[in-house]
């Protein structure tokens, strides 16, 4: 299910906006978690279950490295250290196997052929939608509880809920743990903050439907076309470049926007990147939440 869907925009938000403002606060994460999966699953219903695994398997390290679990008495910074290899091994493993498999086994069958020998059948493996976001979501709730940036999660329910919370489920931002945990504990729901979500989820869809798609027609024109005057193809160019910015950050106006109208605050995803005017400058513009996880995660450790 996508944003700029009418299955989405005039059944399913309605009727979740409906659920989680109905239920008492202390039901809204439940509520706002299972409405999740149903979104999650609307095309493979079996992907519910790789969201659920990562989750619980992340859940389990945080409890390991917050001492509700103890495997080591006499050593606790051994079970801390274990704890977040498990959860940066399945997660990267999870990330690994379906983004790589086809892509290694097509690579090995042509070793294979090279050398006169019978190739395997390739198995064809469908990449889930949105599984690098919440990989790097969970990944995230035990690094920073293991640098002590964070709190565990009071209950599985709550941890899900940040997991799968669907605003950001498919498309990003990337929403670090240590940034929502406060207000997974305590949030408000205003009339003006709902309004500014509406308006950023108007503008974002804008972008989308009116901006976006149509550059992409352009684009697709120039792409396909035999042969091109130099002209048509800087044209092609110019037009791809838009439809690849307006459609993400599109799609992080309406991820922001859906999480105001649920008291959720995001962080902006987008800056002007094609005001840059260096390399550095965009990559610190462009999916803001991505280039910062990779810097403060991957890179500077």
């Amino acid at each position: 299910m996508v944003f700029a869907s009418h299955i989405f925009i005039f059944y399913f938000l309605p009727t979740a906006l409906l659920l989680y403002y109905l239920v008492p606060r202390k039901s809204k994460h439940l509520i706002l978690t299972i409405v999740s999966y149903i979104f999650y699953g609307w095309a493979n219903p079996w992907y519910i279950l790789l969201i659920l695994a990562s989750t619980a398997v992340d859940y389990l390290c945080g409890l390991m490295i917050a001492g509700g679990i103890t495997l080591f008495p006499s050593s606790s910074h051994t079970q801390r250290r274990l704890a977040v290899f498990i959860s940066v091994v399945t997660n990267l493993s999870l990330l690994g196997f379906f983004k790589y498999f086809a892509f290694a086994q097509s690579n090995l069958n042509a070793i294979l052929q090279a050398f006169g020998r019978e190739a395997f059948e390739v198995l064809r493996i469908t990449l889930p939608v949105g599984i690098s976001f919440y990989t790097f979501q969970s990944m995230s709730y035990t690094i920073d509880l293991y640098r002590g940036h964070a709190r565990p999660a009071n209950s599985f329910v709550d941890f899900a809920c940040y997991v799968s919370m669907f605003p950001q489920l498919v498309a990003g931002p990337i929403v670090r743990y240590s940034d929502i945990a406060d207000q997974l504990i305590h949030r408000t729901c205003t009339l003006e903050k709902f309004s500014r979500g509406m308006i950023f989820f108007i503008l974002g869809f804008a972008k989308k439907v009116l901006l976006a798609n149509p550059m992409g027609e352009v684009a697709d024109a120039s792409f396909n076309a035999g042969s091109l005057t130099w002209y048509d193809a800087w044209i092609g160019v110019i037009a791809y470049a838009f439809q690849i910015y307006f459609d993400f950050s599109g799609y992080s106006d309406m991820a922001i926007g859906l999480g105001l109208m649920l008291g959720f605050q995001f962080s902006k995803n987008f800056d002007s990147p094609y005001h840059a005017e260096s390399i550095t400058s965009f990559w610190r513009r462009w999916h803001i939440s991505l280039s910062s996880w990779l810097r403060d995660y991957l890179y500077i450790p």
